[in-house]
């Protein structure tokens, strides 16, 4: 009851500062998140809080991104400077812990590495990435394929999936890849097919 309260709380505080749309994303990634959460047998609460909290940053100018960054001593790589908008990850975490009072530090990884992915990602990370991406808002080619991988295939392969479709966007726009991305894919094809212990 308490984590529901928590839940219930926070979702009336953050409709107040996201975008009507955003806000709509938002509870779409949550209702993914609980189905994925149940689906691979993890803590729904976990799941639900994580994906209700993911882009409590995300309306935040370039400037206040950096700032935060530069304050919680987040490393700013050369990608992130120049595409700040990638930080609402890293920035949404701590966001999290000192407006929202989240302190699972699974939750707190979930929030941080849903823009980008990262090495050797939890299963809740996993679910939030994948969350974000599939929600019943998301109207892209290839989301419904993605959809029915997430369910009917193994998680890994979904991620995989999913972390192709973000790299063959960003080449076809001209954007930056960010290294995480590349690094995340990576690692789930080496921990696929190699199942040795991985150094990143």
């Amino acid at each position: 009851m308490r984590n529901e309260n928590q839940f219930e709380q926070i979702k009336i505080e953050l409709k107040k500062h996201l975008k009507p749309h955003r806000f709509n994303h938002t509870l779409g990634v949550v209702k993914m998140a609980s189905k994925l959460a149940k689906q691979y047998g993890i803590d729904v609460q976990q799941a639900r809080l994580a994906a209700l909290l993911h882009d409590c940053a995300k309306n935040f100018s370039n400037q206040e991104m950096l700032q935060v960054a530069k304050d919680a001593k987040i490393a700013l790589d050369p990608i992130m400077l120049l595409e700040p908008q990638l930080l609402h990850g890293p920035v949404g975490a701590v966001v999290a812990k000192k407006t929202y009072h989240v302190h699972d530090p699974e939750v707190l990884s979930a929030i941080a590495c849903h823009t980008t992915g990262k090495c050797d990602m939890s299963l809740l990370d996993k679910i939030i990435y994948l969350s974000d991406f599939i929600e019943p808002g998301r109207d892209y080619p290839g989301v419904e394929r993605l959809r029915h991988d997430c369910f009917e295939k193994d998680i890994n392969s979904a991620c995989k999936e999913a972390f192709d479709n973000t790299i063959s966007y960003v080449i076809s726009i001209g954007g930056l890849l960010h290294p995480k991305t590349i690094e995340a894919r990576n690692y789930i094809i080496i921990e696929d097919k190699y199942q040795f212990e991985k150094d990143c």
